[in-house]
């Protein structure tokens, strides 16, 4: 098996939901099979949760910023945005990010009563994360090309996973997630 690594260290997502399946969410804001997945007016309640506790985070910092909320794919997506990107350069490190997401999901969770999928993103750093797992997959690929049978990535949280294989998806591969915990990392490998 063929390692590809990254330049950048990935931190996992520590309370990563690796173990709940995505869920599409009917229009009309129940579950779309039948089960217990968060109704559109549950997302958005998480939002706006979300979007109170960031915005006195960044009062506290003294820190300017837009947010912005949607709730899509059974989840609440909160980003922060500024006119001065350099604003938010610090909070949009991907390990800030992820510390950040997971202080907001334990605030959601306690006013909620019940667990939350949140994804935050600050200054576009899902944009950025996305590009960086892109080129990792690229180069996955080319190994494969290369004559390997097989590429791992390295470990990530279960949202990246997804990105991840997406990404392969699209370009005529296959890969599968293996390991558990904080080593869950994806395996690429020809269709």
């Amino acid at each position: 098996m063929t390692d590809v690594t990254e330049t950048d260290a990935t931190v996992p997502d520590t309370a990563a939901d690796s173990t709940v399946p995505e869920t599409p969410v009917s229009p009309e804001g129940g579950a779309a099979h039948g089960d217990d997945s968060p109704t559109v007016d549950q997302l958005e309640q998480e939002g706006d949760i979300a979007a109170d506790y960031i915005e006195e985070f960044l009062d506290i910092c003294d820190l300017d910023g837009d947010i912005d909320i949607d709730a899509r794919n059974g989840r609440a997506y909160v980003s922060v945005n500024a006119a001065d990107g350099d604003t938010l350069r610090v909070l949009s490190k991907p390990d800030t990010v992820n510390a950040l997401q997971e202080l907001t999901r334990l605030a959601v969770q306690n006013k909620t009563g019940s667990f939350s999928r949140l994804i935050l993103d600050i200054g576009g750093s899902r944009e950025a994360r996305q590009a960086e797992l892109s080129a990792l997959v690229g180069r996955a690929i080319e190994r494969i090309e290369a004559g390997a049978a097989d590429a791992a990535l390295p470990p990530m949280s279960s949202y990246e996973r997804k990105l991840v294989h997406d990404l392969v998806s699209e370009r005529g591969f296959v890969s599968e997630s293996n390991g558990e915990g904080r080593d869950r990392h994806t395996v690429i490998s020809r269709a």
